[in-house]
C-alpha cells in the first residue's frame, strides 16, 4: 500500500505537513481532496483502521460545516449518515489525511507523523 496525503492546497495546516514529509525525504502520492472527495467506501475503512470516532474526520473549522449548521445536525446523526455527508464533499473533511499501511493519521501533529513513521523505518 502506498503513502496518500490528502490536502486542500490553500490549507495552511497541510502545507506545513507537506513540507514536514518533503524535509524528510518521505514520499506520498498528494491528492487534492476538494477535487478528489473521499469516496464513502474509502472514509468507513479509513475511520475504522484510524479507531476514531467518525465525528473527529469532519472540518469543523471549516466555512461549509459552519453554513450549514453540522454541529447541530450531526449530533442526531448515525455513523453512516455522517459518513454519507463527509463523502458529499471533500471539504468536510478534517485535512490533511495520511493514510498508509501503518495506519490513518487526521489533522497534523508532527509527534503522530513521527510515530506512525518511525514505525516503517524500523520494519524496514
Amino acid at each position: 500500500m502506498m503513502r496518500v496525503m490528502l490536502c486542500y492546497p490553500k490549507c495552511t495546516t497541510c502545507q506545513k505537513a507537506l513540507k514536514w514529509l518533503d524535509d524528510r525525504g518521505i514520499g506520498y502520492v498528494y491528492r487534492n481532496i476538494k477535487e478528489e472527495r473521499p469516496t464513502e467506501e474509502e472514509l468507513r475503512q479509513w475511520i475504522q483502521r484510524s479507531g476514531l470516532p467518525v465525528q473527529r474526520f469532519f472540518n469543523t473549522s471549516g466555512l461549509l460545516y459552519r453554513s450549514m449548521n453540522l454541529k447541530e445536525k450531526t449530533a442526531s446523526m448515525t455513523d453512516d449518515e455522517k459518513i454519507a455527508l463527509l463523502a458529499t464533499d471533500g471539504m468536510l473533511v478534517k485535512r490533511p489525511l495520511l493514510i498508509d499501511e501503518k495506519g490513518v493519521l487526521v489533522g497534523f501533529r508532527e509527534a503522530d507523523y513521527e510515530r506512525m513513521l518511525q514505525r516503517g523505518e524500523e520494519d524496514v
